[in-house]
């Protein structure tokens, strides 16, 4: 913020702001308005489901991209911004940000994936080998990407479309398949743990703007428009450590306050190793409003139930939070989502 001051006029002297002033106080007020120019505003508490309502209301990006988007955020990922995404590839280094497909039923699996070999080399006449998979991939459990036909609010999609659209034939828009061409843009992996020099982070821990903020000034990577953010909890380090849990009872995730940041820095996608939402919910009444908030209101591609272990480290050796970043979920028409296997590549 730019702050001009001046000395007092003579006592009963009366004296005109000079043009030059003038112009410089406005000058003055337009800095101050710039997006980082002077520290951002508190948004009100969000702590009702009335506010979560009113929220969404008055925050989303309904029409932003036209009528018939199907995009959402990921408009936001201009061909500039991958270009410049690809200039972080420096070592050619890919990692994994996907958690291996769950085959076994635990207190945090109630959809396994179910594994069936076709054909194999047992036979003596066999040629191939052969297997079927079926997965049911939205929970806790296996690395997917969330459509942004996924989340109904008041009988309403995205961008205002009828939830009466998506049917016993599948979404007839916002489907899974609008991002067939991928999502590829620059990463930044915000790391919890790390930030407070633990393992993980308790179940039921949640994370507000002001930790990723912290996470922002201890790094000194800042989050900008089109980026994909990957919040890492540990949750995965803490069930290899003690155990699965019932993730959808109690889980570390996110607060209702960085979902107006997020909208502030314009992000275009979240991950997180969890199910997004802090559980048990803070509001009451909804269970997942950070869901709402960011799928149905601005249109932000979610990953749930990522796994950014190895991301964490190859970060840490490298002293680089930021990455190239790509999801290339299944084409699938009318889909609410797709399993997904995210790769950040330093």
């Amino acid at each position: 913020m730019l702050v001009i001051t001046a000395a007092p006029p003579p006592p009963g002297r009366r004296v005109r702001t000079p043009a030059l002033f003038k112009r410089l106080l406005l000058v003055g007020a337009c800095l101050s308005a710039l997006p980082g120019a002077a520290q951002e505003s508190a948004a009100p508490p969000v702590k009702t489901a009335k506010d979560v309502q009113g929220w969404m209301e008055k925050n989303r990006n309904w029409q932003r991209w036209g009528p018939q988007d199907q995009l959402g955020a990921v408009n936001l990922i201009s061909p500039a911004k991958r270009k410049q995404a690809a200039q972080l590839i420096r070592e050619g280094v890919s990692v994994s940000v996907a958690h291996p497909l769950e085959t076994q039923k635990s207190a945090d699996v109630t959809h396994p994936l179910a594994h069936q070999m076709i054909a194999t080399g047992e036979s003596a006449d066999s040629s191939y080998s052969m297997d079927s998979l079926t997965i049911a991939y939205h929970g806790f459990a296996h690395t997917h990407l969330d459509a942004l036909c996924h989340v109904f609010n008041e009988g309403k999609t995205f961008n205002g479309y009828d939830q009466k659209l998506v049917t016993a034939s599948g979404c007839g828009t916002l489907a899974v398949s609008a991002y067939k061409d991928g999502i590829v843009t620059r990463g930044v992996l915000i790391d919890l743990p790390a930030l407070r020099g633990v393992a993980w982070l308790e179940p039921d821990t949640a994370i507000q703007a002001s930790d990723l903020e912290a996470w922002e000034k201890k790094t000194k990577v800042r989050v900008s428009s089109g980026d994909a953010v990957i919040v890492r909890t540990g949750r995965w380090a803490r069930r290899a450590a003690k155990g699965p849990w019932d993730v959808s009872a109690q889980s570390a995730g996110l607060d209702v306050s960085t979902a107006d940041w997020f909208k502030k820095r314009g992000v275009a996608l979240v991950a997180t190793d969890v199910g997004l939402d802090v559980l048990p919910p803070r509001v009451e009444g909804v269970t997942f409003p950070v869901h709402r908030m960011l799928i149905n209101s601005l249109g932000i591609a979610v990953i749930d139930d990522a796994d950014p272990e190895a991301l964490s480290k190859a970060a840490a050796a490298r002293k680089r939070h930021d990455f190239f970043f790509s999801v290339a979920p299944l084409n699938v028409e009318g889909g609410t989502g797709s399993p997904v296997n995210p790769i950040a590549i330093f």
